[in-house]
């Protein structure tokens, strides 16, 4: 089994992957923002193609190929279920990996982190991050981009804690299980 957890940056999913995973029998935790980090350091600027050369690493086409390619490799490896939280809103790159992890694991349960946007700046700002930073700039995109049938089962976190959101997903992927 594989469960995304999508939703913009602050939205919960690294929390709720967390207290998601012991709940989940031999599963772990597989964030592909660590397959970007790396890259960013590996690929630098003058290396990039010029559509790469962009303030994101998703739009890099090696870092989707590698996201898919290395959860192939840990699940043949370690035979786990992986929960996967990630901020996804291009097509290109979430059709890829969506189809990708799909090939991988018939059992791919996607939910998309929905909350508003003053919730989302009062989070980001909890939690370290500057009015100027990065992800406030992405926060207005990827409410937007959210919208659409594509990105499956949304999940309302303006007024649930993290417990709500693991207790919806755990019911919703046990009921699609039996």
């Amino acid at each position: 089994m594989i469960v995304m957890i999508n939703g913009a940056f602050g939205s919960g999913k690294t929390s709720a992957a967390t207290k998601l995973q012991p709940q989940i029998p031999n599963s772990m935790i597989y964030d592909p923002e660590e397959i970007g980090y790396m890259l960013r350091n590996v690929i630098v600027d003058d290396v990039k193609m010029e559509e790469e050369k962009t303030d994101d690493f998703q739009d890099m086409e090696l870092w989707k190929v590698l996201t898919v390619k290395v959860a192939r490799e840990i699940r043949e490896k370690y035979n786990k279920h992986l929960i996967v939280p990630m901020t996804i809103y291009k097509t290109e790159q979430f059709n890829y990996i969506h189809r990708g992890l799909k090939e991988l694991d018939a059992d791919l349960f996607h939910f998309t982190l929905m909350t508003s946007m003053e919730t989302l700046h009062e989070r980001l700002l909890k939690r370290g991050d500057k009015p100027e930073s990065w992800t406030f700039k992405q926060a207005a995109k990827c409410a937007e981009a959210f919208h659409g049938v594509r990105f499956e089962e949304y999940i309302q976190t303006n007024d649930q804690t993290t417990d709500d959101v693991v207790n919806f997903i755990i019911s919703k992927v046990l009921s699609n299980c039996k």
